[in-house]
């Protein structure tokens, strides 16, 4: 009912998900319905899938025969990254495109096939879309609203966006017009405008991650890196060692939850945590000494606080997380309050607080 309706009014519709082998997956047999056609095997979809199967080593389950049951007269889209071919169909007025709903799947089928229907669809003449995007932390999204009010009067025609991705904020400028070249002269005026006005909150224009761009950092200045984590559990090990080719700069990962491991393995006096606390400026301090010594690394960059929901008490709260940082010039400690929802929210919050301190670091007399 709901295709139906939607191809009364509309020119193009996108569809993801549902064309996989289970039961639940209803989508080729909604759009078949909808469009007054019957269901039919693809000998070639069906040959499509069985390959991606013998390629793998993997015996094909029958259900996955399901999947080449697609509507009669449907346009195919192939899946060369999984089983789940798409289609394509006019149902009523409007064009359907149906893709899987794996995003990484879908993203490579909307690219290489998809996209090209609607370009074809709206003829040489069509008008020019670009956007930019800027990556920050540090401010709420409120926050970040008000430093960018004036954007659209000072660049008519550029579009405002903001998109809370936590614990990141993307902000968005979308322009459209006739002219490409214009088009993107102006949206890099505003860009720079936008991050003048949010000023070092800004860690990306380029689209590239906190731990990409810390990597880029180290790798510029031919340093290393070494962990020392108790609250975030590996987790900022986990982001740095996403990103190809990190082993160049990143040494070592200590996951030093108990305090006896903070003393054996980093070297963090006992009196230290007995007298200051494990969640406290000397504390992570220490132990981001320790670490960068263990490892011989340029840079040691430690963690520790309290991630919730217990644990807490008045004086250091859940969200309390203190930062070690220890370079070749001296040994810093922060402290911060970060409370969030969530236990996995404040180790999120936790991992970017660090690798942002990190980036300033780093980003000192650029």
């Amino acid at each position: 009912a709901v295709l139906a309706e939607v191809g009364a009014r509309a020119d193009v519709a996108l569809v993801t998900g549902g064309l996989g082998p289970t039961e639940d997956d209803l989508t080729s047999a909604a759009a078949a319905r909808a469009a007054g056609v019957p269901l039919d095997m693809n000998d070639a979809v069906l040959d499509a899938i069985q390959v991606y199967f013998k390629r793998r080593n993997i015996p094909m389950p029958a259900s996955n025969r399901r999947q080449a049951l697609l509507p009669r007269g449907a346009d195919i889209l192939g899946n060369p990254v999984g089983t789940a071919p798409g289609f394509s169909m006019v149902i009523g007025r409007c064009r359907f495109c149906f893709m899987p709903g794996v995003p990484f799947e879908m993203e490579r089928m909307f690219r290489d096939q998809v996209q090209p229907i609607l370009w074809k669809m709206l003829g040489p003449d069509h008008p020019v879309h670009e956007t930019r995007t800027l990556t920050t932390f540090g401010l709420t999204e409120s926050a970040t609203g008000e430093r960018l009010q004036g954007l659209s009067a000072a660049f008519p025609g550029v579009r405002l966006g903001l998109r809370a991705n936590f614990p990141e904020i993307q902000v968005k400028l979308y322009g459209t017009g006739d002219d490409p070249a214009a088009l993107s002269l102006l949206l890099d005026a505003a860009a720079a405008w936008a991050a003048t006005q949010l000023g070092n909150k800004v860690f990306s224009m380029d689209g590239a991650s906190m731990a990409e761009v810390v990597g880029r950092l180290l790798r510029q200045r031919k340093a290393t890196l070494a962990l020392a984590e108790s609250c975030t559990g590996g987790l900022i090990a986990s982001r740095l060692t996403d990103v190809p080719g990190s082993s160049e700069y990143f040494l070592l990962s200590a996951v030093t939850y108990a305090n006896e491991a903070k003393s054996a393995v980093l070297g963090v006096p006992a009196d230290t945590i007995s007298r200051s606390g494990a969640v406290s400026i000397e504390t992570a301090k220490a132990m981001a000494k320790g670490v960068r010594r263990v490892a011989g690394a340029t840079y040691g960059l430690s963690v520790s606080g309290i991630a919730g929901p217990g644990g807490g008490s008045p004086e250091k709260p859940v969200g309390t997380v203190c930062i070690g940082l220890a370079g070749p010039a001296e040994a810093t400690g922060h402290e911060f309050r970060l409370r969030f929802a969530s236990r996995g929210m404040n180790k999120s919050m936790f991992a970017m607080k660090a690798l942002d301190t990190l980036r300033r670091e780093l980003m000192r007399g650029e």
